[in-house]
């Protein structure tokens, strides 16, 4: 399957990426509209979940879309990645005896809050692994925190920039055309953070 992105404009790209920009790219980025070719957006809507095929085979959902195993059986999901695990308020109390009764299914999870103060960057290479282990695989991952738009969108964002290349701008853009996503400032800031350290690398590899 062929997979294409809009690059940012030279006016769009700075030296130096901050979360004030991404901000600003967020709330002018394409509306979610667009499903991925040969997805199932009816099969979210029979089972009452909100889930977003927002890359090949990465799926963006809430916590219902975790804890329904029709859902998930039906849907092939292979992979979960709960971004919100725990029982606080705002956390999703899953884990892996929540799916012993599907041993097809691999579980991560990250004890994280929703709050600009959380250090989600922590998580950033472990979850891009994860995630591309279960691409690599053939399987179908579901990133999910409480209503999938912050702490899950975060580390779905960190992935594509991580593994497939892209900026933090053309990441954010990929993902919104299928998805309404908020990162919180504190994590737009990190993915900043990210982005201005992959810019770091990628330069140093040139040489």
């Amino acid at each position: 399957m062929s997979w294409r992105y809009a690059r940012p404009s030279r006016m769009e790209v700075s030296d130096k990426t901050t979360g004030h920009h991404l901000q600003r790219i967020l709330h002018y980025s394409v509306a979610p509209c667009r499903p991925l070719p040969g997805s199932r957006p009816s099969e979210c809507a029979i089972h009452g979940v909100d889930c977003d095929e927002v890359y090949p085979g990465i799926y963006i959902g809430d916590a219902d879309s975790a804890r329904n195993k029709v859902f998930l059986r039906i849907m092939g999901i292979t992979h979960i990645l709960n971004t919100a695990e725990g029982s606080r308020y705002g956390q999703v109390d899953t884990g892996h005896i929540f799916y012993r009764d599907m041993p097809n299914i691999r579980y991560m999870g990250f004890p994280m809050l929703d709050q600009p103060t959380t250090d989600i960057s922590r998580y950033f290479y472990i979850a891009s692994k994860f995630i591309e282990n279960a691409i690599s695989s053939g399987g179908k991952v579901l990133v999910h925190c409480l209503v999938g738009m912050s702490r899950s969108a975060t580390c779905v964002l960190a992935h594509l920039m991580i593994s497939k290349k892209m900026t933090a701008v053309e990441a954010i853009r990929t993902v919104r055309m299928r998805r309404d996503i908020r990162p919180n400032d504190g994590f737009l800031q990190q993915l900043a953070d990210l982005d201005n350290e992959l810019k770091r690398e990628q330069t140093y590899s040139s040489y």
